[in-house]
């Protein structure tokens, strides 16, 4: 046997006589500062803490995870002003340094967990000193720096400071500005800290030749007449991450990210800027789906183009099954949608909206089959205001208690929208600001009978984050407040199209009450054969009473009103990293006239779990009313994507 071959075959023969460490368990206990960041930081730097359930190791790995685990401690704790702290780890109640440590670990008993502790002195908090910054730079730029003699020495705001004047001194143009690592000295007598910064501003340049790279759809004339930069401007890199954030919101990007070239490759005075495109996908489908005990199970698809003809042109197809098995429905309908966005139509931050609709609503009220056709012109005044002006066509047959209504609705829609939550998507969870849509729409109604009339509706929502008292970590507890008004003037309520007057109940107005069942309904029979009324009276819903039902069921058949109040107070907290709960208290009415403080209002309260994913909390909220409605369920359930509003 050759002596190459000896050697792999002694060790398969040994094999079963040599066997590494078992993994040793241990129990970890860290005794803290009792600072709750600085807390938080030492039990997130610490492997001892991170690796305990996920990563077994065997007593001489063990021990070096602690010793490792004294370095890192130390770290955080400097970087929070303590530079005399001591940290302390022992095993077993020994130091690591005992010789005896690792063949007490082997000694132990067979699923027996090793107690771990970690103890921690801070010592005294240093303060900045002497702060002394060298280089040519402006009054301005030295303003933001921002960091003042006595602060504590802590790390983060230091590296802060040094951050907000280089951006203050690019800002400015010098567009290769340089700022060294800051130099610390430890007063050797006090616990304080003296910090130099030196930075060297260099050339100031301006804007250069524009370059796009990576396109293979979009038409690069386009993306120039909507770039918010310009060649020849001072260079400032607000500016120019400004343009790519409006670029990438065009939604046909999924990165896009800016190139400069090194300092010595600029002539003169002028930076050439390269925007490195990186193109999304066109097509996208998206599945979607909701149940509520009221209106029962909802689920469609939508398709997307997000560039039609090359100019950010988007297109959505979307196709859903509605009314499956609710409370308060007859059968099942339909939602047909097609709408296409033209961006930048006619001047920048201005967009042409055309769209399609069919649809079919079975309720206990009403059903409705309507055709709807709109053009809509939108304007961002700014980041959060958009204001929007449409005209909108429909066709619509409505059937009530037996009898057909057949409606032409012409309407001309005025909208207001402000929105500081700094959220791009409305299924995200908001945590601050103040959500506000208003809107006025003049209408010619006509059918049965004829009416002109204007419905205005103002929706608002804020946030209140409680992190701001603190009371917790942001984000966790959330208290959010919406409430809804809406009336219609120049008609009776049965002057008003059924789907054109105000209901209450359901998810979007009072929770705990099922949908459209808060508000008048009907005592009288209705319609009479040819669209004729007779006589009909509309009273407040009631816990019990006479009220005519719908066939099938034992709720009353509601008429609807001309004014809506309503308005809702929900308390969200989180638990760990995807779980939270709500608890929540709506209240709401309808009346026949415009009168929103007289009648009493209907209330809901009730509770929900949220689960947190990256595209929006999943809800379930169970409601109930405080007072029962005839023919109402005690509980309503709610199932969907993103927070109730």
């Amino acid at each position: 046997m050759r002596l190459k071959h000896l050697i792999p075959v002694t060790a398969l023969l040994l094999a079963p006589w040599v066997r590494g460490a078992d993994p040793q368990s241990y129990t970890l206990h860290i005794q803290g500062p009792g600072y709750g960041a600085l807390d938080a930081a030492l039990k997130a730097s610490s492997q001892l803490q991170s690796l305990r359930t996920s990563a077994p190791a065997g007593p001489f790995a063990l021990i070096g995870r602690a010793e490792g685990d004294v370095e890192r401690l130390r770290t955080v704790l400097e970087s929070f002003g303590y530079y005399h702290s001591q940290v302390s780890i022992t095993i077993l109640g020994r130091a690591l340094d005992d010789v005896g440590l690792r063949a007490a670990l082997e000694a132990l008993p067979a699923g027996k967990d090793a107690p771990v502790q970690i103890g921690v002195q801070t010592g005294p908090l240093y303060h900045l000193r002497r702060i002394t910054i060298e280089g040519d730079i402006s009054a301005k730029a030295r303003s933001a720096f921002a960091l003042q003699s006595g602060a504590p020495a802590i790390a983060a705001d230091v590296l802060a400071a040094g951050q907000r004047l280089l951006e203050a001194v690019e800002e400015e143009g010098h567009a290769y500005a340089k700022l060294d690592e800051p130099v610390a000295y430890q007063d050797a007598s006090e616990p304080a800290l003296d910090v130099s910064f030196t930075i060297t501003p260099g050339p100031v340049y301006r804007v250069g030749e524009i370059h796009f790279e990576g396109m293979t759809r979009m038409h690069e004339k386009y993306l120039r007449r909507r770039l918010k930069l310009h060649s020849g401007e001072l260079y400032r890199p607000s500016q120019i991450e400004r343009a790519r954030t409006d670029l990438l919101g065009l939604g046909a990007f999924a990165g896009l990210s800016v190139r400069l070239p090194k300092q010595e490759e600029v002539q003169g005075d002028s930076v050439p800027i390269t925007f490195l495109v990186k193109d999304r996908k066109r097509h996208a489908v998206t599945v979607n789906a909701a149940y509520s005990s009221d209106l029962g199970g909802s689920g469609g698809v939508t398709w997307t183009d997000r560039n039609v003809f090359g100019n950010a042109e988007q297109l959505n197809l979307g196709a859903t099954i509605t009314d499956w098995g609710g409370s308060d429905t007859t059968g099942r309908g339909y939602n047909l949608t097609s709408a296409l966005t033209k961006p930048d139509f006619g001047r920048l931050d201005q967009s042409l909206q055309l769209s399609l609709s069919a649809l079919k609503q079975p309720l206990i009220a009403y059903d409705q089959t309507a055709q709807i056709g709109a053009v809509t012109l939108s304007r961002k005044l700014s980041a959060e205001w958009t204001v929007g002006v449409g005209v909108s066509l429909e066709q619509e047959k409505i059937l009530q208690e037996g009898s057909n209504f057949y409606y032409s609705l012409f309407a001309l829609p005025i909208t207001a929208k402000y929105d500081s939550t700094g959220l791009s998507n409305p299924l995200l969870d908001p945590l601050h600001g103040v959500r506000l849509a208003l809107s006025v729409a003049p209408t010619e109604s006509i059918g049965h009978p004829d009416a002109t009339f204007v419905i205005f509706q103002a929706t608002t929502s804020t946030y209140l984050d409680l992190a701001r008292f603190g009371w917790n970590d942001p984000g966790r507890s959330v208290f959010a407040v919406r409430g809804l008004f809406a009336q219609a003037h120049g008609a009776s309520t049965f002057g008003l199209p059924p789907d054109q007057r105000f209901y209450a109940g359901g998810s979007a107005t009072i929770r705990g009450y099922a949908y459209q069942s808060v508000g008048p309904v009907f005592t009288t029979p209705v319609p009479l054969k040819g669209g004729a009324v007779s006589n009909p009276q509309c009273t407040p819903s009631t816990p019990t009473g006479p009220e005519p039902t719908a066939p099938g069921s034992s709720q009353p058949i509601p008429c609807g009103g001309a004014d809506l109040l309503a308005g809702g107070i929900e308390f969200r907290q989180r638990f760990g990293e995807h779980f939270g709960g709500a608890l929540f208290l709506d209240a709401g009415k309808v009346t026949n006239e415009a009168r929103p403080f007289e009648g009493r209002a209907s209330i809901g309260y009730g509770a929900g779990i949220r689960y947190y994913t990256p595209i929006g909390p999943i809800r379930l909220d169970l409601a109930a009313p405080v007072h029962r409605l005839q023919g109402g369920d005690v509980i309503e359930v709610y199932i969907g994507l993103g927070q109730a509003f």
